[in-house]
């Protein structure tokens, strides 16, 4: 689950926000999106990733639905939206072994796919996180001129903004802002 988080982030915020870090960006999409997804998964994932026909208008949907999810105003909308995720990409369990590492739970998607499967697997991931650590572990970065999501699996669940970057960034602005009355 933990493992996931990440990912899940960076697919919304590639496809989704138009602010990062205080600067304009735009969205990816298409072949843009599929290659800047891929990069950041395993050699294998990524490569089947680049071989799904139409990848990029796909991870641009799952990047929608999760965003949606992630910002969901109240618990049991929040509920909703994962749970019918679950459902459209068909998440199942099932153990796997992978090199190094013990037996663990996937629950990637059944949709064929490799968009499918992430979308089972992030899914759940989320399912998981509100089962695990509640439903107010997401959000939209605090500093300015940033629309990045984030996943808060701090033990205190005190986290504001997306990275050390933002951090920073309001950081400064509010020591500047004190100093100035």
């Amino acid at each position: 689950m933990t493992r996931q988080t990440p990912l899940i982030a960076e697919l919304v915020n590639l496809a989704t926000a138009h602010w990062r870090g205080g600067a304009s960006v735009r969205p990816l999409a298409g072949e843009e999106l599929t290659a800047a997804f891929a990069a950041r998964l395993g050699d294998r994932t990524g490569a089947a990733l680049r071989a799904v026909p139409d990848a990029g208008r796909r991870l641009a949907e799952l990047a929608t639905e999760l965003r949606q999810a992630l910002l969901a105003e109240r618990p049991a909308d929040q509920a909703a939206r994962v749970n019918a995720m679950i459902r459209r990409y068909g998440a199942q369990p099932y153990l796997a072994e992978d090199v190094g590492q013990p037996f663990h739970l996937h629950f990637h998607g059944s949709g064929g796919t490799e968009v499918e499967a992430l979308g089972g697997e992030f899914a759940t991931a989320l399912a998981l996180i509100v089962d695990g650590y509640g439903p107010d572990r997401f959000g939209q970065c605090a500093a300015h001129q940033c629309e990045a999501v984030y996943i808060d699996l701090t033990r205190n669940a005190s986290r504001l903004y997306c990275g050390t970057a933002c951090t920073a960034r309001a950081k400064t602005a509010a020591y500047r802002s004190r100093r100035q009355t």
